[in-house]
């Protein structure tokens, strides 16, 4: 079994502390670390290590280039087991940043992110690879609608709304939008529509059917970056296990949870 994840890849710089500072403040962080990160990274690893045991390969394409930051993400992502497609290899210029500060006493995030700009970023030549389910986040446009066209089954991370949505909705099985997803046309017109609302119940919505909520057990927070992206990365590897809808919908919830109970990017994986 494989899966494809296609979007964005950032080089997270983490940092927790015990409020935000105010202009001209400087306050002394808690802890510090550096991952790669970005909704398709994020997701990409969250799948790798949970299908791991299952034999389930994990594909990532996005644009990382030959910047310095680059290594950082080849070397995070490839030690939990991604394997990198770098569409952009010979560019030069840094990678996106995000700078993550997370308020230690509750787990609420800022982020501050270029993300990926105004970068233009091709097709690799060789094309995308073959897969059982396709993921995209909606950046690099480009790379997001081939991906959409081409894939058996596709599960579109719809946090906010990007114009390329238009070409890709068309195509995706589920769409898993955050409570902030606004579609211009109104409702989403797909298959099965997710839509996550932090702690407060998942909305599952079929094509032609009432609303569903799905209720999200009560988790202490401790750090909230990234939990959308592990319940996307979670959701992928039960829907490419075959596993009902409403099944890969608790485990995603499951495996969100797991994430906003433990302190930075990727300790939280060795409680999975």
């Amino acid at each position: 079994m494989r899966i494809l994840c296609v979007g964005l890849t950032t080089v997270d710089l983490v940092q927790r502390v015990a409020h935000l500072p105010g202009p001209d403040e400087k306050v002394q962080s808690e802890s510090v670390d550096v991952a790669a990160g970005g909704p398709a990274a994020n997701a990409a690893v969250t799948a790798a290590v949970l299908g791991a045991p299952l034999g389930i390969e994990v594909t990532l394409v996005s644009a990382v280039g030959a910047h310095p930051l680059g290594d950082l993400i080849r070397t995070d992502l490839a030690a939990h087991g991604v394997t990198l497609i770098d569409a952009a290899p010979e560019r030069t210029d840094p990678p996106p940043v995000s700078a993550v500060t997370v308020l230690s006493g509750t787990g609420e995030r800022s982020i501050v992110s270029r993300n990926a700009g105004n970068r233009t970023t091709p097709v690799p030549a060789g094309g995308l690879p073959d897969a059982d389910l396709t993921l995209v986040d909606g950046h690099h446009p480009a790379l997001a609608v081939a991906a959409a066209r081409s894939a058996r089954r596709l599960l579109v991370d719809a946090g906010s709304w990007r114009p390329v949505f238009a070409d890709i909705l068309p195509y995706a099985e589920v769409v898993a939008c955050s409570a902030s997803f606004r579609h211009p046309a109104g409702a989403v017109d797909a298959p099965h529509v997710i839509v996550t609302h932090g702690p407060a119940p998942v909305q599952w919505i079929t094509r032609g059917q009432k609303a569903r909520d799905i209720p999200v057990p009560p988790v202490r927070a401790v750090d909230t970056a990234g939990a959308g992206d592990a319940f996307h990365g979670a959701l992928a590897v039960s829907l490419v296990r075959g596993e009902p809808l409403p099944t890969a919908i608790h485990e995603a919830i499951k495996v969100a949870g797991v994430r906003v109970a433990h302190a930075g990017p990727r300790t939280w994986l060795n409680y999975l």
